[in-house]
């Protein structure tokens, strides 16, 4: 008698359970690892707030008493190809007259009859870094002030540069570098970035000794560069703990200050250079910066916004005049013929449109949302603004 069909059936099973028990171990592994997977997954949804970063304490500060000083002075830039000051520039050729009368050479009669096409006369200005000693080189900045076309390979006379207290500290002289050109007439020319600003490299010489004594520093004062009293509290920290003791305490929200700076590090150079690399965590500030007149919105990306209702229509009203002429009858003797004016006044206001937030949104999705309703970058500097003063964008709002 043949087997049952049963038994066959039975029998073929055995080495799939026997694989399954094998694959059994596995399968547990992976939905172990897809249950741990899961919640991170969905905390990865929820808006994740930036995380501190670290910044060394040179980054963050500065030792109050070191910092720069502000150069200007009046020059002449000489050796223009006739895109100089024209001859409507009085002072650019009076200067020229009285650095000819220096030299021996008199035209003061004659000053208002010269045309000179290839001077111009400039603002220098530059930076004077600390620590500056006689004989150090400096960058500065030269600027046309007169109706100069171009100061295109023009090469600046010896100028002394003055800081606000009147005594001259440096004094610069030599070829302009230029970004730019401007070639052509007036009715068919190309300009090319700025013409009429240049650069000299290296083009001052410092005459005047302007750097600190620091073996009189007996305490240090550290300045934030924005100012926060988290910062503050753990500059002193880590300062305290790298020093020792009490060394460090703060004053206010920008200040730290080191009372005694022979007992920490013996002189104020080891000190700085002690703890000028030690880091904290900092977080970036909520800020948002805007410019008018660019229409350009920068943002940080901890910068939240409440909730609120944004409104936001446009009212545009266009006024036109058409000139026409009105003419007296034919072979009238009396009649005139007039100008008239006719204005026509249109005005079109598209309906307003809303915009709703919910609490914890963020600038970029503000934006997101007022782009897609057709708002320019002007409208939307100006809601930020309303947004601001109704109290519901938690950041500091700069408009530059």
């Amino acid at each position: 008698m043949p087997p049952t069909p049963r038994c066959n059936v039975i029998s073929s099973l055995r080495p799939r359970a026997t694989a399954t028990k094998r694959l059994l171990p596995v399968f547990c592994r992976v939905l172990v690892t897809l249950l741990l997977i899961c919640p991170t997954l969905a905390a990865n949804d929820e808006p994740v707030p930036p995380a501190p970063h670290l910044a060394r304490l040179k980054d963050l500060t500065s030792v109050e008493g070191v910092r720069d000083n502000q150069l200007i002075g009046y020059g002449l830039v000489v050796g223009l190809a006739g895109t100089g000051d024209k001859q409507q520039t009085i002072f650019s050729v009076q200067t020229l007259g009285n650095m000819l009368q220096r030299m021996g050479v008199s035209i003061q009669n004659q000053i208002s009859t010269i045309q000179v096409r290839n001077i111009a006369a400039v603002f220098v200005t530059g930076t004077l870094p600390p620590f500056a000693r006689p004989g150090i080189k400096i960058d500065v900045t030269v600027s046309s002030i007169g109706d100069a076309k171009s100061l295109a390979g023009g090469t600046l006379l010896i100028t002394p540069l003055s800081a606000s207290d009147g005594q001259v500290y440096a004094v610069a002289q030599g070829p302009l570098v230029i970004g730019g050109y401007s070639v052509g007439s007036a009715a068919n020319s190309k300009v090319l970035n700025h013409p009429t600003v240049g650069r000299i490299p290296y083009g001052a010489l410092v005459e005047r000794d302007t750097s600190l004594d620091l073996a009189k520093f007996s305490s240090v004062s550290l300045l934030l560069r924005d100012p926060d009293f988290d910062a503050a509290r753990d500059l002193s920290a880590v300062i305290n703990r790298e020093l020792g003791g009490n060394a460090a305490h703060v004053v206010d929200s920008r200040r730290i200050e080191i009372a005694d700076v022979k007992a920490s590090a013996g002189d104020v150079p080891a000190l700085l250079s002690r703890i000028g690399e030690l880091t904290i965590r900092t977080k970036p500030a909520a800020r948002v910066v805007v410019n008018e007149r660019t229409g350009t919105v920068v943002m940080g990306g901890n910068v939240t916004i409440s909730s609120c209702s944004i409104l936001h229509g446009a009212l545009s009203i266009q006024v036109t005049t058409e000139f026409q002429v009105s003419q007296p009858p034919p072979f009238s003797k009396t009649g005139q013929t007039i100008v008239t004016p006719q204005t026509t006044v249109q005005a079109q206001e598209s309906p307003a449109q809303v915009v709703q937030l919910k609490e914890g949104a963020t600038v970029e999705e503000l934006v997101r949302g007022l782009q897609t309703l057709g708002a320019t970058a002007r409208d939307i500097v100006a809601i930020l603004q309303g947004i601001k003063s109704a109290g519901a964008l938690n950041a500091d709002l700069e408009v530059l």
